[in-house]
């Protein structure tokens, strides 16, 4: 049975389609509400309400485009509805605003922790920076989904990168130091 077949039950309220839809998505879509929660239990609940939306909305998938993407819009829009109502965006003037790169080395730095310290930024640095960074979207297209300037996308996007690049440069050192002292 294809996934054609299946969205089509699904459209019909079959229980039994929908939870193979779940099973068939739901770890993926949980690491794209991890990436927008600050904890595990906040993106267990941003799934449980992503997939809510996704069989009530899912007469308005026409079967153009990608399901997948179609899904994984609804979940990042889920998951940023939270920070809309919170207005957690400062509103900033449309400087200059400094561009900084993040370099990481692969082999000292875990991808593991490369995501929790993403997670540990401030929400509306880590939004932004997702957003972005991650899942490739533009500043004119994040100030559109977060309702921000583009000029509030771009600081937090640099200041996302500058605190990143800070927590890596301090764990570098602290690996460079440890293999010293052992050595």
């Amino acid at each position: 049975m294809g996934l054609d077949h299946l969205i089509k039950r699904c459209k019909k309220k079959n229980a039994q389609a929908q939870e193979q839809l779940y099973r068939l998505y739901s770890s993926k879509l949980f690491s794209i509400c991890l990436k927008y929660s600050n904890d595990y239990s906040s993106a267990e609940d941003t799934l449980q309400d992503a997939f809510i939306t996704i069989f009530d909305k899912i007469n308005q998938y026409k079967n153009q485009g990608s399901f997948e993407g179609w899904i994984k819009r609804i979940t990042i829009n889920t998951a940023l509805q939270k920070y809309r109502k919170q207005k957690v965006f400062d509103i900033i003037n449309e400087e200059q605003i400094e561009e900084i790169d993040v370099h990481i080395d692969e082999e000292e730095i875990s991808l593991d922790y490369l995501l929790k310290i993403i997670q540990q930024l401030p929400d509306r640095y880590r939004l932004v920076f997702n957003l972005y960074v991650l899942d490739g979207y533009s500043h004119k297209e994040v100030s559109e989904m977060l309702e921000i300037s583009v000029g509030t996308s771009k600081s937090n996007l640099a200041r996302a990168r500058k605190i990143l690049k800070e927590k890596l440069e301090n764990t570098q050192e602290l690996y460079v130091r440890s293999i010293e002292e052992r050595g």
